[in-house]
């Protein structure tokens, strides 16, 4: 049955309201195709406030199928999750974080892992050579994997009506990070994703983005790089800032001190290193 004139209607005024929110009224794309599942991307919201309700049964295992169903290269499947439900390693993982108080509160964290150790093991256990295995190009599958299968995982909570957020910070102290969950050699957490129901008392807004003029690019990179897009950005940015009561910083200042220098990055300038200690080849 065609859709009616006021359903038509209907999904168009969501679609626009989506979308300014997503990207500011003044940059919202036009024509954009929406379904329930582009729908619940687009209202995506990092959630830091969890309320106290408990997580129904199954939620691991449900989260973990919708994970698993993400694509893999070669279908290695070099990636592990676990699960965190002990509020005194969720604390420890807090502390890792920087003191990030969410990574405490969530009743669920989910630690994200690029795994090569798995298949290190099979190998042993078939006397097969695994020298691939310490190549970068073999870590960066393993943490490709790592990330198809948390957004996936991600995507699957928001439809239960969870919220979640993930925590780069984990790789602050990576070495720590595995002695806790005793992760062996050649395994590396890399981000975690908190997992709880909103705090409806907190509730979490959707943050703008970059206007698609400065991220999609036709055939060809476009590095014109528009200055009127990147002011409509700090327009809408801060406008969200001041909605949710943060400091009004805006975007460009607050990524160019991200990226200054070594001393920006929060311990993770030693990356090579830790992964060196946590027995990566890096070849």
């Amino acid at each position: 049955m065609a859709p009616t004139q006021t359903q038509s209607r209907t999904t168009t005024d969501t679609a626009r309201a989506l979308l300014d929110a997503r990207y500011g009224a003044d940059e919202a794309p036009a024509g954009v195709l929406l379904t329930e599942t582009i729908a619940g991307l687009l209202n995506h919201r990092s959630v830091r406030a969890f309320s106290a309700r408990p997580l129904p049964e199954g939620v691991i295992e449900t989260l973990a199928a919708a994970a698993q169903s993400a694509p893999s290269s070669s279908n290695l499947q070099v990636f592990s999750v676990v699960a965190v439900e002990k509020p005194e390693t969720k604390a420890r993982l807090a502390e890792i974080a920087g003191g990030q108080k969410h990574v405490a509160e969530a009743p669920l964290v989910l630690v994200w892992l690029a795994d090569l150790a798995r298949l290190e093991e099979i190998g042993r256990r078939a006397g097969a050579p695994t020298d691939a295995l310490a190549f970068l190009e073999t870590l960066f599958v393993g943490l490709i994997d790592a990330a198809l299968a948390a957004q996936n995982a991600l995507v699957a909570l928001e439809s239960l009506g969870l919220g979640g957020v993930f925590i780069g910070a984990l790789r602050n102290r990576p070495e720590e990070a595995a002695q806790l969950l005793g992760l062996p050699p050649n395994v590396l957490a890399v981000f975690g994703l908190c997992v709880g129901y909103p705090d409806p008392d907190r509730p979490a807004q959707v943050k703008p983005r970059l206007s698609q003029r400065l991220v999609v690019h036709r055939e060809r990179y476009d590095a014109s790089l528009p200055q009127d897009a990147l002011d409509a950005y700090e327009t809408a940015l801060k406008a969200f800032q001041e909605d949710q009561n943060m400091p009004v910083v805006g975007w460009a200042g607050t990524a160019l001190n991200r990226v200054r220098g070594a001393q920006s990055l929060s311990g993770r300038d030693r990356m090579r290193a830790a992964l060196t200690a946590l027995g990566f080849g890096l070849r």
